[in-house]
This record gives structure tokens, C-alpha cells and sequence, in this order.
């Protein structure tokens, strides 16, 4: 359970547990409206607000009813696997009840919750309740192996079966499972070349790996160096905590797809925190202190991550473009010591209703530590925003917005650059990525915002949610255009219009007016209007997914500039498009052809080339 729960108030009578667990949690309560008093997030739908966070993978806590907590997420429900904890406790704090993803940490905060409020944790889970541990969540610092087998080793302890514990490690937490020799634990870093539903294994995380290598070193000669040091010590992956090296190699190739090779997080140390540890290397290097300021990487790194109880393992090894470096804890390592790499999170969240966002974007919104952009797209995230650091720059800000989010995600920290619609269609996606192509001293970003790790996720855009909310214009080939002439040049702008009406494509028009630009809209119908009809039909779609939406058609000589605003779409038809009339109203379309297959046509031509 990687992220903080939200601790949800529905009464006035659950306030205390609530704000008593927040307290001991680190966490926030979320009070409903009208309801409680106190809060730090409120909000008016109890059922809109948990769904909201659940789709975000944030664990709920609920001091409520369970039935509440169980129709809101509901229609969420299809994968337990990827499910965010659901706990719900009672007003009075006496009762505890694991709802969901009860081994993805819910029955860990629950048993939690019980010590924080002396209450009774209802876990349910068969093998938690009759075996007293949950196998497939060892404690923190321990891996399970071959996790794939842990359902049949339950079942068959649950059947009357015994373990038999081994290995070189000990592991306290197993001491009350029955024993017998039905089925086999081992505990050891050791590789174990036997495992299956009969034989499982638990490893502590004992093992800091510290790397180097050149520039551009080719991933599988690092990949391959490493692996062959760690067979020598007979060690498996999931011995491993983390793979350390200097802040200089965050975005390495070799030395990522090493990290996600064995499966461990990435650290990152400064050439002076690995400089302090010089004293402990065992082959400390003047050429390397003068290449980037400290006497060793590989041995330096492992060294930094893990402390003054462990040591060095395996000195550094070799080979022509990489090193590798091993050291060794007394204990399981529960802690991450050094800087994650930087991320940055290049989201559009649609047109701000939440149905609309996509889960993927909701989770990456949840992980982030910072939130960048215009401050009404960060509203519009609602509990999603809330206790997060946020950075609101005004309209015309962009530059300024890109430029802070990515060196924010420099100093190693998870940003997310909010864009409404998609990010990528005339939104800070494309900005991003130019601040990224410059040097330094090219008005670029600096070397450690250009390390990160970029994310872009798609999101709703206002030409796809028009053109749902219309029907189906976007049928068949379509094109858009921005009208905003801040950056672009009036002639292309009126050049990709002709072109556009020449095509006989659907159009999709952005940034229709400005306050001080009213003429480019009248020019783009006059020039559609050399092309097509006038009774072209033309949909203007404002505020999609808001209260205030709205949707009008009309036809393209009856189109006024003063119907049209920053926050209108306008999609004009081809020479095809068509509006048909349903109960709600008209809806608009462009054919595709399936007409000619419909009436015929296509049988005929078919015909004719066969013979």
C-alpha cells in the first residue's frame, strides 16, 4: 500500500475516529458537507467522491456504513488484483471491517486501525483468520517469491496440512503456522531451484546493488556483468532492495532497464553524498573523483543506500563500459535511502468531469507529489487535489507552467503537469517536449530536468467529447485547426484552411475567437463556403461536461462569430454530413460509405472486377 489512506466522515458521531486515525495515519479526513464540521477535503456526493478515489487506487477508509462504501465502488469492480484497500469502520471506532484488497493492504491497515483505535478487526480472509499471517503479504523488507504458488500452499494448510520451515533466515512472523511437511518454506536470500505449489520461498531484502558504467554502455553488457556477480553469490532478485548510482546516470538506458530487469527501484546519489562514503571503498579511484567529483560509484552507491550496518559484499567489478558493486545488511531493509529518479506526469484530464478521466490519468494524479497548471484545471480534480502541493500559473503562463514542472521533476520529485482535454492536442505536451530538445544554453531546461522520466496520458479532448455529445461527425476523414494566430502565423493559418475546404474534410476548430481576434472565425466560414453548401451543417459545443454545456447546430452561411467563444468547439461538416432528427433532438454525422454497401453499390462494383 503505497499510498496514504483518505479518511472518509459521513456524521457528526464519526468525527472524533476520524480525525484520531488521520492523527495516527499521516492522513487527511474528508467530511461531507452539511454533515460535520471539521475536515480538511469536503465534499457533497459521499458515493461520487468514493468513486472518484477508488478509481485513483487511493485506500478508503471509511468511518461509515459498509453498504455505503460498497455501492460506491461497485461499479468498478473487476480485477481484485489491482484493487485499492476498503476499510470501513464504525462511528464509535469498535468495529474494523476489511472490505477490499485485503492482500493488498487492507487487512494490514485494518490490524493497524485496531491498535490505533483498540478495536476488533473483522478480517475475513480465510488464510489471515485461520493461519494467523497473511502468506501473500509478508512484512515489509520481505519478498515472496514465487507468489503464483501462494493460493495452493494456503489451501492446503487450510485443508489440515503442515509446513515445514527452512532456510538460513529467520522469519518470526511464520512461527504459528501448523507444522507437518505437506508443504515446504524456505527463508533465504539464497536462489531455490525447486519452488512450485508445494515449496514456497520468502527472501529478505538484504541486497544493495551500486552501479556504474559509460555513457550509452549497451544495456546487456550491464545487465550481464551484474547477473554474473550475483550467481557467484548464489543470491535470487528478490534479495535484492534497490539498484543505487550516481544523479548523473538517472536516465542511463542500461542502468534503467536494469532496475526494471530485477524488478527494484531505481536510487539516485549526488557525486558528494557517494563522495562521503570513501572511506568504506575498497577501491577508491582518482580518475573517477576527477571525472564526477566522487572516488567510486558502483561501491559508493551500494554503500549510501545502505547504511553503517551493512558492508561491502562484493567489491566492484568490471567489464569494459559498466561496474557493479554488492553489500550486505545484518537486517531487511525497509527503507529507501537517496532520491527516486524525477517524473513528470504530462496528463489531460478531459473536460474536467470526472466520469471523463480516465483511471490511468486519476492514478498518476494520486501518486503525484506536486500538482502543476492553470488553477481551474486543478480545481477540477476536486478530492484528487486535495493536502497535494500545487502550482497554479495564470493563462499565457505556459512557458513559465513547462519550464517549473520539469525542473521541479529535476530535483527528483513526482509532478503532474495538469492540461484539460488531452494533453498532447493543442495542450503543454508538445511545450514540454520542446524545453526538453533544447540545451541549456539554448533557453533549454536544465541537465537534471532533462534525467527525468516522462509520462504523457491521454485524455478526453473537446473535439472527441463534441463529437460524442453530437453523434458521430468525426465518421469519416477530419481534420482541426487552431484560429489562434498568438504563435502561428495568420497566412498558415488561412493556408491549412483552404486546404482543409479543398479536402472536403470535417473541420474541427480551436480557439475559435479571442477577446481582441474576431476575424479569423468569419474568414474560415467564407472560405468553407467556396466548397460546401450552405446549408452545411455546423455544431457549436460549449463547456462539454460541465453543468453549463451546451450544444447548438447550425448551418454554415447562418455561423456568427459573436455565438462563439474560448470555450466553444465548432465542428463544420463535409460536403457529406448530414443531421438526423431523434426524440432528444438532432444529431449530426458523416457517412463513411456504408451506404453503397447497404444499397448495393459495392456488390455491383465487386462484380465488375471480377469479370
Amino acid at each position: 500500500m503505497a499510498l496514504t489512506p483518505a479518511i472518509i466522515a459521513l456524521n457528526a458521531s464519526g468525527i472524533k475516529t476520524a480525525k484520531k486515525l488521520a492523527a495516527a495515519l499521516g492522513a487527511k479526513v474528508h467530511g461531507r458537507e452539511g454533515r460535520v464540521l471539521e475536515a480538511d477535503v469536503w465534499f457533497g456526493n459521499a458515493l461520487d467522491h468514493v468513486r472518484d478515489l477508488f478509481a485513483a487506487g487511493v485506500p478508503i477508509v471509511g468511518v461509515c456504513a459498509s453498504g455505503i462504501l460498497i455501492r460506491a465502488v461497485a461499479p468498478l469492480l473487476n480485477d481484485k488484483t489491482a484493487e485499492a484497500p476498503v476499510v470501513s469502520i464504525s462511528d464509535n471506532g469498535g468495529v474494523v471491517v476489511p472490505l477490499l484488497g485485503g492482500h493488498h493492504g487492507a487487512n494490514r491497515l485494518a490490524r493497524d486501525i485496531e491498535k490505533v483505535l483498540g478495536a476488533k478487526a473483522a478480517v475475513t480472509t480465510a488464510g489471515d483468520v485461520s493461519l494467523g499471517v497473511s502468506l501473500d503479504e509478508p512484512p515489509n523488507g520481505w519478498t515472496l517469491v514465487n507468489r503464483k504458488d501462494a493460493r495452493e500452499v494456503v489451501s492446503v494448510l487450510l485443508a489440515g496440512g503442515g509446513a515445514l520451515i527452512l532456510g538460513d533466515e529467520r522469519a518470526d512472523w511464520l512461527n504459528d503456522l501448523p507444522e507437518g511437511e505437506s508443504i515446504r518454506i524456505t527463508c533465504s536470500t539464497l536462489a531455490q531451484n525447486d519452488l512450485g505449489p508445494r515449496h514456497l520461498q520468502f527472501s529478505p531484502q538484504r541486497i544493495t546493488v551500486g552501479v556504474g558504467c559509460a555513457r550509452n554502455c549497451p544495456p546487456d553488457e550491464l545487465a550481464d556483468l551484474v547477473r554474473s556477480v550475483l550467481n557467484e553469490a548464489g543470491v535470487c532478485d528478490a534479495a535484492i532492495h534497490s539498484v543505487n548510482t550516481i544523479s548523473l546516470k538517472a536516465d542511463e538506458p542500461a542502468i534503467l532497464h536494469l532496475a526494471k530487469t530485477l524488478n527494484s527501484p531505481l536510487r539516485l546519489f549526488s557525486s558528494s553524498e557517494l563522495e562521503m562514503e570513501t572511506s568504506r571503498l575498497a577501491t577508491p579511484s582518482e580518475v573517477v573523483f576527477a571525472e564526477v567529483g566522487c572516488h567510486g560509484v558502483a561501491e559508493a552507491a551500494a554503500l549510501a543506500q545502505i547504511g553503517d550496518l551493512g558492508e561491502l559484499w562484493f567489491n566492484k567489478r568490471k567489464s569494459a563500459n559498466a561496474t557493479v558493486a554488492l553489500c550486505l545488511n545484518q537486517k531487511p531493509l525497509t527503507k529507501l535511502r537517496g532520491a527516486a529518479r524525477g517524473k513528470l506526469s504530462v496528463i489531460g484530464i478531459g473536460p474536467g468531469q470526472a466520469g471523463w478521466r480516465t483511471p490511468e490519468v486519476s492514478r498518476l494524479i494520486a501518486d503525484a507529489e506536486e500538482l502543476v497548471g492553470y488553477g481551474l484545471y486543478i480545481d477540477l480534480l476536486g478530492p484528487l487535489a486535495a493536502g497535494k502541493i500545487r502550482s497554479d500559473f495564470p493563462l499565457g503562463g505556459e512557458e513559465a507552467r513547462c519550464r517549473y514542472a520539469l525542473e521541479q521533476a529535476g530535483k527528483g520529485k513526482n509532478v503532474a503537469l495538469v492540461c484539460s482535454g488531452d494533453a498532447g492536442i493543442y495542450a503543454m505536451g508538445a511545450l514540454v517536449f520542446e524545453l526538453l530538445d533544447r540545451s541549456p544554453d539554448h533557453l533549454g531546461v536544465s541537465d537534471a530536468a532533462r534525467r527525468i522520466e516522462v509520462i504523457c496520458s491521454p485524455g478526453v479532448s473537446a473535439l472527441q467529447a463534441a463529437a460524442a455529445r453530437g453523434g458521430a461527425p468525426l465518421g469519416h476523414d477530419f481534420c482541426t485547426i487552431s484560429l489562434s494566430d498568438l504563435l502561428t502565423p495568420r497566412q498558415d493559418i488561412l493556408r491549412r484552411l483552404q486546404a482543409a475546404a479543398e479536402g472536403d474534410f470535417v473541420i474541427a476548430l480551436y480557439n475559435p475567437v479571442s477577446k481582441t481576434r474576431r476575424t479569423l472565425m468569419a474568414e474560415a466560414r467564407d472560405i468553407l463556403l467556396k466548397y460546401r453548401s450552405v446549408d452545411t451543417p455546423v455544431m457549436l459545443a460549449s463547456s462539454l461536461g460541465r453543468p453549463e454545456e451546451s450544444i447548438r447546430y447550425r448551418r454554415l452561411k447562418d455561423l456568427q462569430v459573436d455565438e462563439v467563444d474560448m470555450l466553444t468547439v465548432v465542428l463544420i461538416g463535409s460536403s457529406n454530413s448530414k443531421l438526423t432528427q431523434l426524440g432528444e433532438g438532432p444529431r449530426m454525422f458523416t457517412p463513411r460509405g456504408y451506404a453503397r454497401k447497404i444499397d448495393g453499390d459495392l456488390a455491383a462494383v465487386g462484380d465488375e472486377k471480377k469479370a
